[in-house]
């Protein structure tokens, strides 16, 4: 792992030009570093905003530096912000200059990770950072957000404060083995390991829509040709992305575009007609757009609703399907309550298709609770609790209990293990640079 005593700094501000940029720094030598920049003798007043010009060896600009003392600041040091205009040329001249003065460059998600060391966060909400940075919709960045503010800690904390108390009493019971079981009754013991076990229950049964929410769905128009696919995927795109004929087989290949749809990230595919074709590129188009249906989240199979329907080549698979009509701005040829009506050319039906997709991909209203489970190791965790949890159960209620309290503390110990590991007060430095390398830098 990385040094977390020494001073490092990073660009805080995304590449490119704008009008500010900022440059971060963390760590004991921070503000020595900057007032020399400012050329000042006199310290910085904490949380207030200083104007000052800063020299370097090439350069100088006008800048805004805020002072964050330890421990009251992000990462738990002394902090500084400076402030400039947001030139490259700018910020990297400042920078260049503060890692003369005595700073390091500081490596991905450094700064957060010194949060996390320095107590102000704890794992749970390191990684909301990095998800709330990331996020594209607002479901996304509410999920993070409701992380960040310890939702998820505070659950999991509550049942780990109950094995550990439960923990203590057996370990009391062991240290009196003349009382045995009679010290904590195994009926009791069981009946508080059900309850934590249905609080676990609880949070893994929001896990689905909450990796839906953080890592978001692939969702793959199908149908015949000319059945109306390109003309649905530019409306839901809301730009003429693909390729809208009245000729069929128009499209040959895989076309993607990343939307935001009913609040959800979802990667929108459109595919080739389905048809029984000699023509090779057609074969290849036909074959993709299979592979692409079978290996997809959910399927939208599009039929014409404007022609009596003719020999459909769609192929059940096990991905959820929402069956859609289209082209309902033309006199409707056939009725099916199974499909959906939309007209991509009057915006007709498309809201409720919208709102079908988000049923249909999270099985509940998107509307209710923020989901507490949306990181997939966190998932593994509690569902490694609860496993341990299981185990404990059966430990007491084994043929009048006789198995000892050992066995049952063993299970709970594993059990309050995989809840530490959620929040990272067990966690090792592979998982901790497995975390923090996919943060951007100067975060």
């Amino acid at each position: 792992m990385f040094s977390t005593t020494d001073t490092i700094v990073a660009v805080a501000t995304p590449p490119g030009r704008g009008a500010l940029g900022i440059v971060r720094l963390s760590g004991p030598d921070s503000t020595a570093i900057v007032l020399r920049l400012l050329g000042r003798s006199s310290l910085l007043e904490p949380r207030r905003a200083t104007f000052g010009c800063l020299t370097t060896g090439t350069l100088q600009d006008q800048v805004v530096v805020t002072f964050f003392p330890a421990p009251k600041s992000y990462t738990g040091d002394d902090v500084v912000e400076v402030c400039s205009h947001g030139s490259d040329v700018v910020l990297r001249e400042i920078l260049r200059a503060a890692v003369v003065g005595g700073a390091r460059l500081a490596a991905p998600g450094e700064f957060t990770l010194r949060a996390y060391v320095n107590g102000r966060v704890d794992l749970v909400q390191a990684e909301a950072v990095a998800d709330l940075i990331e996020a594209a919709t607002p479901l996304q960045a509410r999920a993070a957000f409701d992380q960040l503010n310890g939702t998820l800690t505070s659950a999991v904390s509550a049942i780990e404060k109950e094995v550990f108390e439960l923990t203590a009493e057996l370990e009391a019971s062991v240290d009196f083995p003349d009382e045995g079981y009679h010290f904590v009754d195994p009926s009791a013991v069981a009946e508080r390991l059900r309850a934590l076990i249905g609080e676990l229950d609880r949070l893994l049964s929001s896990a689905a829509r909450g990796r839906l929410i953080r890592e978001g769905a692939r969702v793959v128009l199908t149908g015949l040709p000319n059945a109306g696919k390109s003309r649905l995927f530019n409306a839901l795109v809301g730009t003429h992305r693909a390729i809208v004929s009245s000729t069929p087989g128009t499209t040959r290949d895989l076309l993607t575009e990343v939307i935001d749809l009913a609040g959800f990230k979802v990667t929108l595919v459109d595919t080739a007609g389905l048809s029984e074709s000699s023509e090779p590129v057609e074969q290849e188009g036909v074959s993709r757009a299979i592979r692409a249906a079978a290996d997809a989240d959910l399927v939208l199979h599009v039929v014409d609703g404007s022609v009596s329907p003719g020999d459909e080549l769609f192929r059940r698979t096990a991905v959820p399907v929402v069956k859609v009509s289209t082209k309902h701005d033309l006199p409707p040829a056939w009725s099916d309550p199974e499909f959906l009506p939309v007209s991509a050319e009057t915006g007709s039906g498309l809201a409720a298709l919208e709102q079908r997709i988000a049923a249909a991909l999270c099985g509940e209203d998107k509307t209710k609770d923020t989901p507490a489970v949306s990181n997939l190791r966190h998932l593994e965790a509690l569902r490694r609790s609860r496993d341990a949890m299981t185990a404990a159960v059966q430990a007491v209620e084994s043929s009048e209990a006789a198995l000892s309290e050992e066995f049952v503390l063993v299970d709970l110990q594993a059990a309050a293990g995989f809840l530490q590991d959620v929040t990272g007060r067990r966690a090792s430095d592979e998982l901790l640079v497995h975390v923090f390398s996919r943060f951007c830098i100067g975060k």
